[in-house]
């Protein structure tokens, strides 16, 4: 079975979702009768009032002219507020639930009521009585059909203007959903390897211990007290996601001092960290590993030992860290260890192909293996899983 899928905690059954409380029908109404919506009715009929007169501005006085516009506008604003105030009232007065063809036919009567009102009040505000009731009724159903079929045009609009937004809104939840699933993905793949890695280290410290007991109990007593104090500092930085490049450096001076307990003359190292990127986050334990790989393939085989140098420098938009070792250098299975192929799947999976771990050889002798971050995204990736 799959380590990653075992440590994710199986599905919950769904639950029925409880129906969301029902909204107020004044914050319903108001969805659509608002100070926005008001304005651009007035503006609509506004400019359809100075079109429609533009041509008879040449015969008539420019008094006469403005007096046309601000009694058309009043006329047509009767009809355009009516019909608004029927969209809002449809809109607020039906269920959510139902659905366009149940909602159409009661906009429609709403809207056919509303130009109707319109009308009379129109007929009532105007000042130039119609000649003949022929005229009249011709003139009412004009205005009736007018607005209908604008109010219907208008409440499509709207519909599909708030259909747009909930659906922005689905897949503003879903991408927010997506991004989490992800982080928890990686996370579960980082605890993974890192727990992988933590026995690996931690047993490979310990047996080190056991053999300079057989040899020095005395020094082995002592090896195995610098190696508490190690592993107070180190256990907290095993659990965290991320790691400072300057504590990371601090455990590889602590853990090589309590190799140098048991190697003697045989182990020298030097660390050089420029302050500048001490804060540079990365996976915990990388370097300590990196070292102690070095040790065991590279120093140990050799009688008279050698030096490990950690270095960690700035390379244009990277962080380089590079362990080098002047010991055995390559043999058959370099490269190929349980903590070089954990330490690449950790950097792949924080920084993808941005982050790299190459094993050269040093010169005279040895074997450097060079890490390379990407400064500017470190402390981003390392955000994301915790």
């Amino acid at each position: 079975m799959d380590m990653t899928t075992a440590l994710v905690p199986p599905a919950m059954p769904s639950q029925a979702a409880e129906p969301a409380p029902a909204e107020p029908f004044a914050r319903r109404f108001q969805r659509i009768f608002n100070f926005t919506s008001v304005a651009l009715v007035f503006w609509l009929c506004f400019t359809f009032v100075l079109t429609s007169l533009l041509k008879l501005l040449a015969v008539m006085t420019l008094q006469e002219w403005l007096f046309m516009v601000a009694y058309l506008t009043r006329q047509f604003l009767a009809s355009g507020m009516l019909a608004l105030v029927a969209i809002a009232l449809g809109s607020a007065m039906l269920p959510e639930r139902l659905g366009p063809r149940s909602r159409w036919p009661v906009i429609f009567v709403l809207l056919l009521v509303a130009s109707s009102l319109s009308a009379v009040a129109r007929l009532e505000m105007s000042r130039y009585p119609m000649t003949s009731a022929r005229e009249t009724a011709s003139w009412f159903a004009d205005v009736v059909i007018l607005w209908t079929v604008l109010g219907l045009m208008a409440y499509g609009l709207a519909g599909s203007i708030g259909r747009q937004a909930a659906a922005r809104r689905r897949l503003g939840q879903q991408i927010a959903e997506r991004s989490a699933l992800a982080a928890s993905a990686l996370e579960a793949r980082l605890t993974v390897l890192q727990a992988q890695i933590e026995p690996h280290f931690l047993f490979n410290t310990l047996a080190n211990v056991r053999r300079l007991c057989e040899v020095d109990r005395e020094r082995g007593r002592n090896m195995l007290g610098s190696l508490l104090e190690y592993l107070r500092a180190a256990l907290p930085a095993m659990r965290r996601s991320s790691t400072a490049l300057a504590q990371e450096f601090d455990l590889v001076r602590a853990y090589l001092s309590v190799l140098g307990q048991r190697m003697g003359e045989r182990l020298r190292f030097e660390l050089e960290l420029s302050d500048r990127l001490g804060e540079v986050q990365i996976p915990p334990l990388i370097l300590p590993t990196l070292v102690e790989n070095a040790i065991r393939h590279g120093l140990g085989p050799l009688p008279e030992g050698g030096t490990i140098r950690v270095q960690a420098c700035r390379d244009g938009d990277q962080v380089l860290v590079c362990v080098a070792d002047d010991g055995a250098g390559f043999q058959g299975t370099s490269g190929s260890g349980v903590g070089l192929a954990n330490t690449r799947a950790r950097l792949a999976a924080l920084f993808g192909g941005a982050a790299s771990l190459e094993l050269r050889a040093n010169q005279p002798r040895g074997v450097v293996v060079e890490v390379r971050l990407p400064a500017d995204r470190a402390a981003a990736s390392a955000e994301l899983v915790k």
